[in-house]
């Protein structure tokens, strides 16, 4: 055969050899797989609200830095390693990031069916505190060695149930036999459970939230105000017997006629703020969290951010959580029913509750209590919980905006903005009159 002669091709097999100078020859049908999976990632991509992920990336980033900056002396005295508690914190906001991703991809409607389990499982884990828990400070709040809260978890689980509830069919809000009654008995029974341990900061948020939903949902205002007489009361004969509690309420009204009779928490606080001034000392510089502001990286973590980041870092932490609750308002506007509407609702209002908490306590505003600061503050338990709720918003704008290009017309149409005198939502979602 001559040298020049072409090199002879077998037409039987199945993918023929290349000739040189030749492209590959790709079929149609690798081809559009290849354009469906880039599609579906896409579609994936767009359904994510990225300004919710960019405002909860930042706090978490707050978070690092200053639980550092809060603990790398304590670290450093007592495991002679400045970045103990760094570790150990970032290994609770991986955890609480896997939880994240798992409830953003699971569809939020299959926690529906499974509410009324949630809420007992948690019920159950309550209880086993009070039998079993860890004693500390004189309180049950813990288990496994303090590192499983189920306060924090009930607090999910109540927003989860509400929202089934409420979004039922079956459920008729403004009747005092099938609403306020039950709504009632089912915050009663968990806040009681709380109150029990004692945790009084915690009750009242569960109620807070599940209060705002009940009322989002349709009831009336009458309603609102009776639970709210009952769950007070309750918490009244609580503080009666509580002689930490009634210590905090009398500091606190004397400090406000006078902050220095104020209690010493309450006081090293107002400090750090008046160190900081509008820029604050610097990160890493305060001096307040050597031993004389109590609990720096949780309950008073935004006393040290005042401190090292000035008026001006702390305003911009209260920026932060006001636009998590736009854009957590905004998915529940977007939801295409109203348990996915109630559900992003509720861990708003749960997060900026405990936010607007912590804050208030830190300012002299409220008596003080346990509350750590969302996102930001030290804690397994906490920010676990709170980043498995941000999940369920996500997943919640992740199937609104899958549906949205197939019912775009019919929704828009729809869309309409109840003020629930007529008995129904005042949530805007898509649905017939």
């Amino acid at each position: 055969m001559a040298e020049n002669a072409p090199e002879l091709i077998d037409l039987d097999s199945p993918v023929p050899p290349l000739v040189r100078g030749e492209r590959p020859v790709v079929s149609r049908e690798r081809v559009a797989v290849r354009v469906e999976r880039q599609n579906a990632l896409v579609r994936f991509l767009a359904g994510i609200d990225v300004y919710m992920l960019v405002v909860v990336g930042i706090l978490l980033s707050v978070s690092l830095m200053m639980v550092y900056s809060t603990t790398f002396d304590w670290g450093y005295r007592r495991f002679d390693s400045r970045a103990y508690f760094l570790i150990r914190h970032a290994q609770n906001m991986l955890i609480g990031f896997v939880a994240m991703v798992f409830f953003t991809l699971v569809d939020y409607r299959i926690w529906r069916r499974l509410a009324f389990w949630i809420l007992l499982a948690v019920m159950g884990a309550l209880v086993a505190v009070l039998l079993f828990g860890d004693d500390e400070f004189g309180a049950r709040r813990g288990l496994i060695g303090g590192r499983f809260q189920p306060g924090e978890a009930a607090q999910l689980a109540t927003i989860i149930y509400m929202a089934a509830w409420l979004s039922s069919s079956t459920t008729r809000v403004r009747s005092i036999a099938y609403g306020l009654i039950p709504f009632a008995a089912m915050v009663g029974l968990i806040s009681g459970l709380v109150l029990l341990q004692p945790d009084l900061s915690t009750a009242a948020i569960i109620f807070v939230t599940a209060g705002m939903m009940f009322f989002l949902a349709g009831a009336s205002w009458t309603h609102l105000v009776t639970a709210a007489l009952g769950i007070t009361a309750a918490g009244f004969v609580v503080i009666q017997q509580l002689s930490y509690a009634q210590d905090r309420i009398a500091s606190y009204f004397q400090g406000i006629q006078d902050l220095t009779q104020t209690n010493y928490h309450v006081q090293q606080a107002i400090l750090a703020f008046i160190k900081g001034g509008w820029f604050g000392v610097g990160l890493g510089a305060g001096r307040q969290k050597f031993g004389y502001l109590p609990a720096p990286h949780t309950d008073s973590i935004f006393a040290s951010i005042g401190e090292e980041l000035g008026i001006l870092g702390a305003g911009f932490i209260l920026l932060l959580y006001a636009l998590f609750v736009l854009r957590g308002f905004m998915i529940a506007r977007r939801s295409q029913d109203n348990f996915g509407a109630l559900l992003a609702v509720g861990v708003t209002v749960w997060l900026v509750a405990q936010a607007l908490l912590n804050i208030a306590v830190m300012t002299a505003v409220l008596p003080s209590t346990g509350v750590p600061l969302p996102l930001i503050s030290y804690g397994g338990s906490s920010m676990t919980s709170l980043l498995a709720g941000i999940g369920l918003m996500l997943s919640v704008g992740r199937v609104a905006a899958r549906q949205q290009p197939q019912e775009q017309r019919r929704t828009d149409s729809a869309r309409d903005d109840r003020s629930g005198r007529d008995g129904r939502p005042r949530l805007s979602r898509v649905g017939s009159r």
